[in-house]
């Protein structure tokens, strides 16, 4: 079996104490050392301080080596990267801060988190102390804001989650979000001044639905209803970024229907993800658009990581895929609903990827650079440092007066 220079690499930052000779003689057992060392790293990986910054992830090095972040929150809007690059959320309004984990999503309180969300001006909101806030219905979001879960715990649980609607100019940063649930069959407040009747919501994470310039970055996410951050109907100018996903079924969706066109205009940078624990399948699933999928840790699916139908183009660049020891689901990636003579044209390639136990990922059509163009204001670092790019995924532990 053939070796190449990224996974020694690999092995060199995983410090691991294998003499040539076993190298040579039993590559699974090497193979499955590194699992185990990926797994036991990620236990203790985002309560690590003193790697954020350097690490070669351009977002965390643009902010996270300030001990005054605290005093520099909006400073956070120039980091963003990817397609989403351009969401600047509440930067240049007022800090709003979170007292009161309540919810009344009609007629909401000053000091919650729906209240600030609805109103129409750019707000950046922060939190006062760690909180579990457990929405009554769907977060309705306004344009222009920034959630900032930065120096508290805060979790968005146990009832409907966050809601980006034909609304534009988001940032979702620092918070955890896990155990969402449907909601509906309700009135909602979506501004100061209008309320009105929702339908049953799927249950996602964070939904984007006609929503534009977006950026979801440093939260954890598991175990809701639908999908984690699901983004349909139009969508587009978004990056997913620094997130840790875990135990989770359909963690992605990108594109609502093989047959919604408008999502042909979708483009998507995912990057500097971990996929952890307990996930299935859908990380993402694609249609349609165009997707950067780059420098982003694989330890665990069930069925596929990517996936896709209705001709996405999918650059995958730089990402560390560990396959499941499962030996028929060692493939990367799936197409659905769709014959081989079909999807042998749709553009999917993957470029510097480092494959482990047997990972593999099934390229198809023409395989030009210039298919690719859109992305490149996104350079992937080499896979070999996906380890350290990723070491922080997750909402951060971050303490006022030091280091985030």
């Amino acid at each position: 079996m053939a070796f190449n220079l990224s996974f020694l690499l690999l092995l060199s930052t995983l410090a691991p104490t294998f003499t040539h000779s076993s190298f040579v003689q039993d590559p699974d057992l090497i193979a499955q050392e590194v699992q185990e060392k990926i797994h036991n790293a990620s236990i203790h990986r985002r309560s690590l301080g003193y790697l954020s910054c350097g690490t070669g992830n351009p977002i965390d090095d643009c902010w996270r080596c300030d001990p005054n972040w605290e005093k520099n929150r909006q400073r956070l809007a120039d980091c963003a990267i990817g397609f989403g690059k351009d969401a600047i959320g509440g930067r240049n309004g007022k800090l709003y801060t979170v007292t009161d984990p309540g919810d009344d999503p009609v007629n909401p309180k000053p000091g919650t988190l729906r209240y600030g969300v609805i109103q129409v001006e750019p707000l950046w909101i922060i939190f006062a102390r760690d909180m579990t806030i457990s929405l009554e219905q769907e977060l309705l979001m306004n344009s222009f804001k920034t959630i900032d879960g930065r120096g508290a715990s805060v979790h968005i649980a146990g009832g409907p989650c966050i809601t980006i609607q034909y609304v534009t100019n988001i940032i979702i940063h620092g918070l955890n979000i896990h155990d969402c649930r449907r909601g509906g069959n309700a009135m909602v407040r979506d501004t100061p001044s209008h309320y009105g009747w929702r339908t049953v919501s799927d249950g996602d994470g964070v939904s984007i639905f006609g929503g534009s310039h977006i950026w979801v970055d440093h939260c954890s996410l598991s175990s809701c209803t639908d999908g984690l951050i699901d983004a349909i109907h139009g969508s587009t100018a978004i990056t997913i970024s620094n997130n840790y996903m875990t135990h989770h079924d359909k963690v992605m969706l990108l594109g609502h229907s093989d047959t919604l066109t408008s999502d042909k205009n979708m483009q998507v940078t995912i990057a500097f993800n971990h996929f952890g624990e307990g996930l299935v399948q859908r990380m993402p699933r694609c249609r349609h658009g165009y997707f950067h999928v780059v420098n982003n840790d694989y330890t665990h699916w069930e069925m596929y990581a990517i996936g896709g139908s209705a001709g996405p183009t999918i650059n995958s660049q730089g990402n560390r895929f560990l396959a499941p020891n499962n030996p028929d689901n060692k493939e990367v990636t799936k197409r659905e609903e769709a014959p081989q003579s079909e999807w042998k044209n749709w553009n999917w390639r993957s470029q510097g990827d480092l494959m482990l136990n047997g990972a593999f990922f099934t390229p198809s059509g023409v395989g030009a650079s210039s298919s690719y163009v859109r992305a490149s204001s996104l350079s992937a670092r080499p896979s070999s440092f996906v380890g350290s790019i990723t070491m922080g995924a997750g909402a951060l532990n971050c303490k006022k007066g030091s280091r985030c």
